[in-house]
C-alpha cells in the first residue's frame, strides 16, 4: 500500500521548483543589472586605476631557454622498461647510472649548485655593468618604486629585533656549507628564476632561465648548460678518471724501478770488467733478470693506463643542443594588459555576485 505523504509531498516540491525558477530569473538579474550599472561605473574605474598603478611600474623581465639531449647510455631493457613505465609497468629494472637525468632538476635546488653561480662573469645589455651574478643581484635590480618602500621599511623593523649581521666579505669566496643571510637569500632568488626540466620518455633536458636584462639571461644560461655538462661528464667519468691516476701511479713507480735495475747492472758491468770468476756470472744474470721483469711490468702497466685513458674517452657523453641560448628580443612577462584585463573581470564577477545576491536575498524573502 502506498504511503499517502507520497502524494503530499509532490506540490511542495513543485512549489519549491516555482521559487528556485522565480530566483534564477536570468531577466530579472539582466534588468536589475543595468538598473545598476552605476555601480560598476564606480568600481571598474577605481579597479582599473589601482591595477594599472600596481603592474606598470613592475620591472620587466625576459626569459631564454635552451633544449640538450644528452647520449643515452642505456641497454635496451632499460629502454623498453621507461617505455612501460609511461603505461604504469615497473619492470623493477635499475638504471646504470645513480644520478639520472630526471634527477637533473634535483640538482638545481642544491647549493653547491646554486652558490657556483655567483661568481660567473656577466654583462647587461647596455654595457653599463659588468660584474659577477652575485654583485649584479645584489646592487643591480631594478625595484618597484610602489613596493620597494615598503619592502625596505618591513626589513628596517625585522632586523632590529634580529642579531648583529655578519660583516661583509671582502672577496668573493662563498661557502654552501655556512651562507650568510644575503647569500642564502641571493640563494634562493636564484632558484625561483632558474628552472630545468626532463622529459621523462626522451631524457630531454629543458633549461629556462629569468632575468631583467635580456644579455645577462643568455650568459646565464649557457653558463648553466657549460655546468651541467660538466658535472655529468665529470661524475660519468670519475671511476675511469680515478683508475687512470692508479695506472699512471703505478707505470711511473715501475718505470722508475726499472730505470733504477738497468743503472744497477750498467754499474755492477762496468766495476766487473774482464772478470771471467762464476759468482760475477751469476751476479750479472740475476740483475739481467731484474731488469727484464721490471721492463715487463712496465709494459703491462703502460698498457693498462692506455686502455684506462681509452675508456674516459668511452665514458664521456655527448651532448646534442636542439635549441641553444639566444638574446631574447621580447620582454616575457609581467603580461600587463593581461593582469589589467584580469582584474577588471574579476571585479566585474565579484560586483554581479554583490547584485545577485541582494536579487535572491529579497526573492527569498518574499
Amino acid at each position: 500500500m502506498n504511503h499517502p505523504t507520497k502524494y503530499l509531498n509532490k506540490p511542495m516540491n513543485n512549489e519549491k521548483e516555482k521559487n528556485v525558477a522565480d530566483v534564477l530569473d536570468i531577466s530579472s538579474i539582466f534588468q536589475l543589472v543595468r538598473e545598476k550599472k552605476g555601480l560598476y561605473l564606480k568600481v571598474l574605474p577605481v579597479v582599473f586605476t589601482l591595477s594599472c598603478i600596481w603592474i606598470f611600474p613592475q620591472p620587466r623581465f625576459y626569459t631564454c631557454e635552451l633544449v640538450l639531449a644528452p647520449e643515452g647510455g642505456e641497454n635496451p631493457i632499460n629502454g623498453i622498461a621507461s617505455v612501460a613505465s609511461s603505461f604504469g609497468v615497473d619492470f623493477g629494472t635499475s638504471p646504470a647510472d645513480a644520478i639520472y637525468p630526471s634527477l637533473y632538476p634535483d640538482l638545481f635546488e642544491s647549493p653547491e649548485f646554486i652558490v657556483g653561480l655567483f661568481n660567473i662573469n656577466i654583462k647587461t645589455y647596455d654595457g653599463n655593468i659588468k660584474c659577477n651574478y652575485y654583485s649584479y643581484l645584489n646592487k643591480h635590480q631594478k625595484k618597484n618604486p610602489i613596493t620597494q618602500p615598503l619592502k625596505s621599511l618591513k626589513s628596517h623593523i625585522v632586523n632590529i629585533f634580529k642579531e648583529k649581521k655578519q660583516a661583509s666579505k671582502k672577496d668573493n669566496t662563498f661557502n654552501p656549507f655556512n651562507l650568510t643571510e644575503q647569500e642564502f637569500n641571493t640563494a634562493e632568488e636564484i632558484k625561483s628564476n632558474v628552472k630545468c626540466s626532463v622529459d621523462k620518455k626522451t631524457d630531454v633536458i629543458s633549461i629556462s632561465v629569468k632575468d631583467q636584462d635580456r644579455l645577462v639571461c643568455a650568459l646565464l644560461a649557457d653558463s648553466i648548460r657549460e655546468r651541467l655538462q660538466k658535472f655529468i661528464i665529470e661524475y660519468r667519468t670519475s671511476k675511469a678518471r680515478q683508475d687512470v691516476i692508479y695506472y699512471k701511479h703505478l707505470t711511473d713507480s715501475a718505470k722508475k724501478a726499472y730505470e733504477k735495475a738497468v743503472h744497477k747492472f750498467a754499474a755492477y758491468s762496468d766495476g766487473h770488467r774482464n772478470i771471467v770468476m762464476q759468482t760475477y756470472k751469476e751476479e750479472s744474470q740475476r740483475l739481467q733478470n731484474e731488469i727484464n721483469i721490471n721492463l715487463n711490468t712496465y709494459n703491462t702497466l703502460a698498457a693498462q693506463l692506455a686502455l684506462a685513458r681509452a675508456k674516459v674517452q668511452e665514458k664521456t657523453p655527448s651532448f646534442t643542443t636542439l635549441k641553444s641560448a639566444t638574446v631574447p628580443q621580447r620582454p616575457s612577462g609581467p603580461k600587463r594588459l593581461a593582469f589589467v584585463l584580469g582584474f577588471l573581470l574579476l571585479a566585474s564577477i565579484i560586483v554581479t555576485i554583490y547584485i545577485v545576491k541582494d536579487l535572491i536575498i529579497g526573492k527569498e524573502q518574499k
